[in-house]
């Protein structure tokens, strides 16, 4: 006579009010994933992506987040069945009522369209030119140097190539970080680490720790790491602002922070606290091959120039490298979110997280080539996995679906985005002074 079947166990059953107690700041931790409770008190610590971008989740629902970020999704849902402790109760919505159901809905329907459509997929004849390019600059900058000698103007031609190789660099080795440039994410991660390694110096974990807490939660005040100037340096956002003021906190004349923008920040932020500080992250977190890879740039660079230039042009030349690189940097990546609402996370759906904090930069070859097509933060934004070269083709549906939503779809000329992010901090400052003097 054959054994009866034992039958499964039934599925614990939650509710949001259960799940919004395990936030990031409670010792236990949950999210919800496609009406799943997962309990990541123990695995944020091991998450690849990094302890703190899963845990700005903690207490709410992760889904499109978790869909936005993960190419083989089957396989990361294998590693998640150890953390499955449960699922929403039948009378529980799908996610928190602070998120727009329709905006859900609809972004969720433009994801498989743009899934149907192929613009997820990549085309690696553009990316493998683009690389090609980085390189030829790169060794342009050298026979520049070796053919018209150290003088003054080849000097700063070579400057300004290693410069632009520094920025282009830093571009491509975003796409590798998002995983759009292969198809595997084991292939984007290996390349990853040769691009802003070996090219750039820099450590790839550091970025993998800092750039995915900025989209995961862009503009929330202690979740997006981009902000933590404020309130030390900047006074950021109107809100966070007036805040400051009525608490009387004076860390900088903010109200001069438009002036002083220009000493602290562009010049600044790649020479005199990146530079060091990459090093700082990877020996504190034992990133050892991180560093073997960083070590391959320095060697190369201070090998390949020693036999043009004496120490003191070595160094100049690598110094003047940084500041272009930093400019750039600085420029690009704070136009299209600083003029932006900046606010603590107020957990709303993943469109309207990105559009209030994200704004583009109008299209044209130079500018899709300067800002290695980060002129299309809001597309970029909502499919950070999407290849580049495909922003352009998703535009159409995604202003689409803002016009049906009400909802603000900002580009602007590229010098305007430049001079917007002084503007809003010069408002910004005027916002506190006002504050602090008279509340």
């Amino acid at each position: 006579m054959a054994k009866a079947e034992i039958p499964a166990a039934a599925p614990r059953l939650f509710t949001w009010d259960e799940i919004q107690l395990r936030s990031g700041r409670a010792p236990e931790r949950w999210l919800v994933i496609d009406r799943k409770v997962y309990n990541i008190s123990q695995f944020h610590k091991r998450h690849p992506g990094g302890s703190r971008v899963i845990s700005h989740y903690a207490g709410q629902d992760a889904t499109d987040p978790f869909t936005a970020f993960h190419l083989d999704k089957t396989l990361v849902r294998k590693y998640m069945k150890p953390l499955l402790i449960g699922e929403l109760a039948a009378d529980q919505p799908s996610f928190e009522p602070s998120k727009n159901k329709q905006h859900v809905d609809d972004f969720r329907e433009l994801r498989a369209t743009v899934e149907k459509m192929g613009l997820l997929d990549p085309n690696r004849l553009f990316f493998f030119l683009y690389l090609m390019h980085i390189l030829l600059l790169d060794v342009a900058a050298w026979l520049n140097l070796w053919y018209f000698g150290p003088s003054l103007v080849p000097f700063l031609f070579s400057g300004l190539l290693l410069g632009t190789v520094q920025a282009q660099a830093g571009w491509l080795q975003h796409d590798l970080g998002h995983l759009s440039v292969f198809g595997k994410s084991k292939w984007n991660h290996w390349v990853h680490k040769f691009v802003i390694g070996h090219l750039k110096g820099a450590p790839a974990s550091w970025w993998n720790h800092w750039h995915f807490q900025h989209h995961a939660k862009p503009n929330c005040f202690r979740k997006d790491p981009d902000l933590n100037m404020h309130p030390l340096l900047f006074a950021l956002g109107k809100k966070l602002s007036v805040e400051l003021g009525v608490k009387k906190k004076k860390y900088m004349p903010y109200n001069h922070q438009h002036k002083y923008f220009f000493i602290l920040g562009p010049p600044a932020l790649v020479p005199f606290y990146l530079q060091w500080y990459i090093f700082y992250f990877v020996v504190q977190r034992k990133q050892w091959a991180d560093l073997a890879w960083m070590v391959t740039f320095y060697i190369r660079f201070f090998l390949t120039y020693s036999y043009l230039l004496e120490l003191k042009g070595l160094l100049g030349l690598f110094f003047l490298l940084r500041f272009i690189e930093s400019h750039w940097f600085v420029w690009v990546t704070q136009m299209n979110h600083i003029p932006m609402n900046i606010d603590y996370d107020k957990n709303v759906d993943w469109l309207s997280t990105q559009l209030q904090a994200t704004c583009n930069v109008d299209q044209s070859l130079f500018n899709d080539w300067f800002s290695g097509h980060l002129n299309f933060q809001i597309e970029h934004h909502l499919f950070p996995t999407m290849p580049r070269h495909n922003f352009h083709k998703v535009t159409p549906l995604v202003k689409s679906l803002c016009a049906k939503h009400g909802i603000e779809y900002q580009s602007k000329p590229l010098l305007t985005a430049f001079a917007d992010i002084v503007h809003s901090l010069k408002d910004s400052g005027e916002l506190w002074l006002d504050a602090y003097l008279h509340q």
